[in-house]
């Protein structure tokens, strides 16, 4: 029982230091205080480490990779964008990039810590299916590719969600333009000196912001596209290495169940957004939101699926039910 009890310990400690670092990250792109970033990265930096003891604990009590149901899969998908969110916080230092990363880890965390039954929660035997070194393979390739791509398409939906006026690749969009050029060549009289001035202050203000807004959006357009790219392997992988052990568990490399089918729409939606941003220079809204979409897919195939509890993929869920 001890260990079920540091189990419980370790998951709730890292759900609490999740929570603290999605609070930090949100409040500092507001504020701007240094204090408030480095104790997002820190909050971050404990969760990550409870959530690997966690992992570690569960793995040497049940003798297998914790990874044979949805609550340990929702676990280890929140380790991974923890990780993830850690990386990028070396890489680039835009305070945005967390405060749209760390509520992804939070929320499947608090997923698995909080929403699922407790039943569903303990660890239980392997299914004769599910004793294969195709469980690493497989199932470790699939939850790092959702933890990519769903942080980069929480990123392309965050530039979608950005008020903007004007073209999203542009810094300065043609109707600021055009109410600078009314500003500076309006008739001007002695009356109307005062509100030229207001008007031109105001004009400014809103070519400020506005630029500030599209350096934004292209950041996380940008950032978006360089996760995905290092999502879409991990999906490439993991579905050809599901075939290998699926043939050997049932005799079939493929038999379109629900997962197997929402994999490769998955799969063709990121192919699609990735050939057209390289082939095509495709940029702004249309990539973006077919990015979105990706997201909705992933989520359908690692939680709408399992809690269907229907097809060949439903362990966790029917030994619950």
């Amino acid at each position: 029982m001890m260990h079920i009890t540091m189990e419980h310990i370790f998951a709730h400690i890292s759900f609490t230091t999740l929570s603290l670092a999605t609070l930090f990250h949100w409040v500092n792109p507001v504020h701007r205080m240094e204090n408030l970033k480095g104790l997002g990265r820190k909050s971050m930096t404990i969760a990550f480490i409870r959530t690997t003891g966690f992992s570690i604990i569960r793995r040497v009590h049940s003798e297998h990779l914790p990874l044979s149901n949805l609550y340990e899969s929702s676990m280890f998908l929140s380790w991974s964008s923890s990780l993830l969110h850690m990386i990028l916080g070396l890489r680039n230092q835009n305070d945005w990039l967390g405060a749209v990363t760390a509520p992804g880890a939070m929320l499947t965390h608090g997923f698995a810590t909080l929403g699922l039954p407790e039943q569903m929660q303990q660890s239980a035997l392997l299914v004769p299916a599910s004793q294969s070194y195709w469980l690493m393979m497989h199932v470790s390739m699939m939850l790092l590719s959702y933890a990519t791509l769903l942080c980069g398409s929480s990123l392309a939906i965050s530039s979608l969600v950005i008020p903007f006026n004007g073209k999203r690749n542009s810094p300065i969009s043609s109707t600021d333009s055009g109410l600078s050029t009314r500003v500076f060549f309006s008739k001007t009289n002695s009356h109307s000196y005062t509100q030229i001035e207001s008007d031109s202050r105001n004009t400014f203000y809103s070519l400020s912001m506005n630029s500030r807004k599209c350096q934004l959006i292209q950041q996380l357009d940008r950032w978006s596209y360089r996760i995905i790219s290092l999502g879409f392997p991990f999906l490439t992988i993991g579905i050809p290495s599901g075939a290998v052990w699926a043939n050997e568990a049932w005799g079939s490399y493929w038999s379109w169940d629900p997962k197997e089918t929402w994999a490769l729409i998955t799969w063709l939606i990121y192919a699609i957004y990735l050939h057209t941003r390289m082939t095509k220079g495709w940029q702004g809204e249309g990539p973006a939101i077919v990015a979105s979409l990706g997201f909705f897919l992933v989520r359908i195939r690692h939680l709408g699926v399992n809690l269907s509890g229907i097809g060949l993929h439903s362990y966790g869920w029917s030994i619950w039910k």
